[in-house]
């Protein structure tokens, strides 16, 4: 029985060991991946490790964790072990009480503390940058370090520093020779524990950072919105420095234990200090490379700071270090999710000088004021914009905006398993066909998923009429009970790429790649029309550099930059010659990549606030009866 028992112990710890590890497992295999499927492995490759060290934005991200995470390691420790020993010695009132308010940060949700100290930032008027989220880091460690250094001081002989003290050791050196030496152990645990926090944190630097400072977690969050296995590449090479630490503090030890010669008592005493002097000069030495990095050249906007807000995953490897390169600047890249959220940043005053949104959101900015007419002089590229995108209904005669990417909403789909005169007979209603019953993907957008549903109907998908919008309610109500869809985001992108299901609700720009990787996928706008959108750089009221963000719209716009950004991330190029030059290269063959037709049904997005919020409701409704339909 205490066999089978002993049996059965050791295959539940071998299935919660390999639960553990193989995700680690398979996330290091897929970093050698020559494709960027993340399921899917189609060869070995050295490029994502090769692209990740060329991309300056990770790289600085890396750098701002790892440096962080080293000074705010040394302070917590130095502060909790030196709140911890005087703790010690206070009266257990006033003990129990720090004890109490120490232990409240560790038993606090996360998002508590992030708000906490946000407010607090804001309160007090402290720019977000590095130093809030310094101070940030700081704060929530050292209860880590107090914790961990405790217990070494209860085991302690409250007498040892008296006793120092009568053989003529002075506090200090009681303190330093006697006392720290005895609590190492505790220490060295509290400030691991420390460096771990501050090196995993990802809501708490989420909250107080700004001004472009991001730390690794920031910027791993922003890169899985799209498909990027440089993630995979930098986590990666995470792992194996952790492994090899991990190895050489269990190893080396053993081999000086082998090797042991007698040495002086004195210098075993020394080897803390001489720890934190390591550390110190470490963090000196980042330091001056931090300064280095942010020295003056002598280019006409030397000394300048370009403030850009774009979407996650949206620019070119080489697009900001090449423009900083040309002009002598230096450009912050802040990375929003959404529209909305890009917006109320905007909206509360917080300082960019170039802003991407959305056509939508665009007329939305421009009614409120919060984005400046372009100074048509300094405007020097609008002549190289194909047409398709000019003078549209969010902007017309571009006096706000210049396009950046544009593209449509469609169908991506099987050709394997979906007939193109189904496609050409039913368009949208196509996700209504019994034939493809649980094959279906929607997209988690109320604002794509009326068009479609509005589009399928016969009418516009700017429409303020409350029964239209009613009927493409329930015409997507009718979709979740009859079909089984999936309601994904951006995770469609690597599924259809993997032909998971035979069709979804896509953007051109992601078909694109799923049509390169996948040559049985097609993509295909209905004839009742379809929503062709367009993001846009503008400049908001709160620019500081207005000059400098007319010479960057310029620059993104240019065949060079604009060719490296729409190459890269897959979304088509407004500039006509960089569009027809990938149709007929890197994406030839691809319908996705070149959406222009001439469709009366076609529309761009106006914005209706309360058509907005009609919508909203309805959508949260419909995922409701969808989450239901499941479980059923």
């Amino acid at each position: 029985m205490k066999k089978e028992k002993r049996s059965f112990l050791k295959i539940l710890m071998g299935l919660m060991l390999l639960f553990f590890y193989l995700p680690i497992g398979f996330m290091i295999v897929f970093s050698f991946n020559s494709s960027k499927s993340l399921t899917h492995f189609t060869g070995f490759s050295m490029q994502w490790y090769t692209k990740m060290l060329s991309d300056a934005s990770m790289m600085e991200s890396l750098y701002i964790t790892i440096l962080v995470a080293v000074i705010a390691t040394v302070i917590s420790t130095v502060v909790g072990t030196i709140s911890a020993i005087g703790l010690s010695k206070s009266k257990k009132v006033v003990h129990d009480l720090i004890m109490q308010i120490n232990d409240f940060p560790l038993m606090n949700p996360e998002i508590v503390t992030a708000i906490g100290l946000m407010l607090f930032f804001i309160t007090f008027n402290i720019e977000k940058g590095f130093t809030t989220l310094l101070l940030a880091h700081i704060a929530f460690c050292i209860p880590y370090v107090i914790l961990s250094v405790m217990p070494k001081i209860r085991s302690l002989d409250p007498n040892l520093a008296d006793a120092a003290m009568d053989l003529g050791c002075t506090p200090w050196m009681a303190l330093i020779k006697v006392i720290v030496p005895q609590i190492m152990p505790g220490i060295v645990s509290g400030a691991l524990i420390a460096f771990t926090m501050s090196f995993d944190d990802f809501i708490i630097s989420y909250f107080v950072t700004g001004k472009g400072i991001k730390n690794l977690s920031i910027m791993v969050y922003t890169m899985s919105k799209r498909v990027n296995p440089s993630i995979n590449a930098i986590s990666t090479l995470i792992v194996i420095f952790i492994t090899i630490v991990l190895i050489l503090v269990n190893v080396v030890p053993v081999i000086r234990e082998k090797r042991k010669v007698q040495t002086t008592e004195l210098k075993e005493k020394n080897k803390a200090p001489r720890i934190i002097a390591g550390i110190v000069a470490a963090c000196v030495c980042m330091g001056l490379v931090f300064v280095q990095k942010t020295t003056s050249s002598t280019k006409k906007y030397a000394g300048q700071t370009l403030h850009v807000y774009n979407a996650g995953e949206y620019t070119g490897e080489n697009l900001l270090s090449n423009f900083e390169k040309q002009t002598g600047c230096k450009v912050v890249m802040d990375l929003f999710d959404s529209n909305e959220q890009m917006y109320i940043k905007v909206a509360n005053g917080e300082a960019y000088d170039v802003l991407i949104p959305s056509d939508y959101m665009i007329e939305r900015l421009k009614q409120e004021k919060l984005i400046q007419p372009l100074d048509q002089d300094k405007i020097t590229c609008l002549e190289d914009i194909n047409d398709s995108v000019k003078n549209l209904s969010y902007d017309p005669n571009n006096e706000y905006s210049v396009p950046y990417f544009w593209g449509s909403v469609g169908i991506v789909y099987d050709k394997t398993k979906v007939s193109e005169k189904d496609l050409k007979e039913q368009g949208f209603n196509i996700f209504l066909n019994q034939k493809y019953k649980g094959d279906i993907y929607l997209y988690d957008s109320e604002r794509d998923s009326f068009m479609m549903a509005l589009k399928a109907l016969g009418y516009s998908m700017n429409t303020d009429n409350e029964k239209e919008l009613a009927e493409a309610y329930n015409w997507l109500l009718e979709c979740v009970n009859t079909m089984s869809p999936e309601i994904v985001t951006d995770e469609i992108i690597d599924n259809m790429a993997q032909a998971r299901k035979a069709l979804g609700l896509i953007y051109s720009g992601d078909a694109t790649y799923v049509m390169s990787e996948n040559e049985n996928i097609g993509y295909y706008m209905p004839n009742k029309g379809t929503n062709i959108w367009c993001d846009a750089m503008v400049i908001p009221q709160s620019s500081k550099h207005v000059d400098l963000a007319h010479e960057f719209i310029n620059y993104v716009s240019s065949y060079e930059a604009a060719y490296g950004n729409s190459s890269y991330v897959g979304y088509t190029s407004p500039n006509t010659e960089v569009m027809n030059d990938l149709a007929q290269n890197d994406f030839k063959g691809i319908n996705a990549y070149n959406p222009i037709r001439t469709n009366k049904y076609d529309e761009v997005f106006n914005y209706n606030a309360e058509t907005r919020k009609i919508m909203a409701n309805y959508w949260a409704k419909v995922k409701i009866a969808a989450s239901n339909a499941k479980s059923e």
